[in-house]
């Protein structure tokens, strides 16, 4: 209804049925073969057609029933001249395909990421796996879940026991600097994991399947609904120095 912010678990049960059927024709449309791939920032910087479609299908859902909603898409951008939302309004954050790399190759590991905001705080999200149906969602102060169980992060204290996933970015240089840093690192924790999807990393750090995750260079559709489901499962999600994540 204008003018009046609908509650978190409104908010999520709207992302849930959008990133359902998103996932679906991602899926779909991987059965059916990738086709075309353009690239972005760099040369290993792709996006398929597919990742264009749904994310115009999950922009089409949201408007059906929140039209006055801005939505930012990482295809783009703030869809439809949406600008940022009104003081009280809903601005959704939306990844049509995250770890579109991983989709290209036919790897599982890739996930429509969709979040809502509220005054620039993200109140609900949800991130889901179209190959295995694997769905994580949370609420602002209201937890975070898959499959009907509540998360809990990892326990562990001890860095050389951690277990902690990564990514890495587009630009050879940033990558340069990021394989110098995990080189220092490495030394002093249990292992490295890296697999490409920093919505999914995010929610395997929420419920202790990776002990920790970090990475340098994410946008904000990138970790929205992730982090959401990270901060509710009890990590702490952040920058360097106590910044903003």
């Amino acid at each position: 209804m204008r003018g009046t912010t609908p509650a978190p678990e409104e908010l999520l049960d709207i992302a849930v049925r959008v990133a359902r059927q998103a996932a679906e024709t991602a899926r779909r449309m991987r059965a059916e073969g990738v086709s075309p791939v353009a690239t972005k920032s760099t040369v290993t910087d792709v996006v398929t057609a597919a990742d264009r479609a749904v994310e115009r299908e999950a922009v089409a859902a949201l408007r059906e029933v929140r039209p006055d909603d801005a939505v930012l898409g990482e295809e783009y951008g703030d869809a439809e001249a949406a600008g940022p939302a009104a003081p009280g309004g809903v601005r959704w954050i939306l990844d049509p395909i995250d770890g579109t790399v991983n989709y290209l190759y036919g790897l599982p590991h890739y996930a429509v990421s969709l979040a809502a905001a509220v005054d620039g705080e993200v109140v609900a999200g949800v991130v889901r796996e179209p190959v295995t149906g694997n769905e994580w969602t949370a609420t602002r102060g209201g937890g975070a879940y898959r499959a009907g169980r509540r998360l809990r992060c990892s326990a562990e204290t001890q860095l050389g026991k951690a277990l902690v996933a990564t990514g890495f970015g587009y630009d050879a240089a940033r990558r340069a600097h990021q394989a110098g840093v995990l080189a220092q690192l490495i030394p002093h924790v249990r292992d490295i994991r890296r697999l490409g999807a920093a919505s999914i990393d995010l929610c395997l750090a929420a419920e202790g399947a990776v002990d920790a995750y970090y990475e340098k260079g994410l946008n904000l559709w990138d970790h929205a609904a992730g982090g959401l489901v990270a901060t509710e499962a009890g990590l702490r999600v952040d920058g360097l120095s106590g910044a903003p994540a």
